[in-house]
């Protein structure tokens, strides 16, 4: 195929309540246009942007700065257990190696020794997440993903599949890996649906197939969109959509703004050449107002990045 502070449950620590256009900018791998944008917002006190801002100057760098360092640890005293958990993996960054980690009034056990204070303060599927991301111990995992946290689920199918786990009888592994990936993807996580799908589509599930790729599509993740507005498109036909060239047109026509953000524009635009081919003046002037409607009733483009990456 183609298809190549704690907050309430949600597919990927994801964009619903973190929305600023630094974090959109940041979400859609554009560096250069988020520094800025997030450093507006840092200094205007937006802690989730002080965070984002410091995970954008460390990504850019490749390790950890002075600067990143500064603004992790103002978003973790402004109460971004994110951040703590950040600073406490500090012994294992590139800077480590390097031997110019910046100094701090902290080591970087005392921050996660914060964050765990701050996670187990709680009784959240987010936190016992959290847990996991603290200690690296997976019966946190499993509990956070046994009381319907997305993303757990998702990194339970993940870990099943990569041989974690213990499975006696044959065929039970594969059997956890899709239940915990459909149960991700009925919890909203992208990635989750968009691995989902793959196991439908080896099935022959392909009505399973369209309503998880739109539903994917429909969370803004840029692969999904991709390859939903193709196959609407019939560009090609290959999980049996009925034909749509305007919608597919406008979809693909919606990545031209990743530019920069992912080595996908060679694939749009021969898209658009082969859909726009088949289409009329009058049916490539309404995509437009398709395309501009999907953004206004839409979340924005996004990669997914892990939002406590590494």
């Amino acid at each position: 195929m183609l298809i190549a502070a704690l907050s309430a449950n949600s597919s990927a620590h994801s964009q619903t309540n973190e929305s600023t256009l630094g974090v959109v900018l940041y979400n859609q791998l554009k560096l250069d246009l988020a520094i800025p944008e997030l450093k507006k917002e840092a200094d205007l006190g937006n802690v989730n942007s002080q965070y984002y801002f410091a995970e954008a100057l460390r990504k850019r760098s490749r390790y950890m700065t002075a600067e990143a360092q500064q603004w992790y640890e103002t978003a973790a005293n402004n109460g971004s257990i994110f951040a703590m958990i950040q600073l406490g993996r500090q012994n294992d960054d590139l800077c480590r190696k390097m031997t110019n980690c910046p100094a701090s009034k902290k080591s970087s056990a005392d921050w996660l020794i914060q964050a765990r204070k701050m996670a187990s303060s709680t009784d959240t599927p987010e936190s016992l997440y959290l847990m996991y991301e603290i200690t690296s111990d997976r019966t946190w995992l499993e509990k956070s993903a046994n009381a319907g946290y997305a993303l757990a689920q998702y990194w339970m199918a993940v870990g099943d599949r990569q041989g974690e786990g213990f499975f006696l009888i044959p065929g039970k592994r594969d059997e956890a890996i899709s239940k915990w990936l459909k149960a991700a993807s009925e919890g909203g996580n992208p990635k989750a649906m968009m691995e989902y799908i793959e196991i439908l589509y080896k099935k022959g599930d392909l009505e399973g197939v369209r309503h998880w790729l739109q539903a994917a599509a429909e969370t803004g993740d840029q692969k999904a969109i991709s390859s939903y507005g193709s196959y609407i498109a019939h560009a090609p036909d290959q999980v049996g959509y009925p034909l749509d060239l305007v919608k597919g047109y406008a979809l693909i026509s919606l990545l031209k703004e990743l530019d920069g953000g992912g080595a996908i524009q060679d694939f749009v635009q021969d898209t658009l050449e082969e859909i726009g081919s088949k289409m009329t003046p009058e049916q490539l002037e309404n995509s437009k107002a398709v395309a501009e409607e999907w953004k206004t009733t839409h979340p924005p483009l996004s990669f997914f990045p892990e939002k406590l990456g590494r």
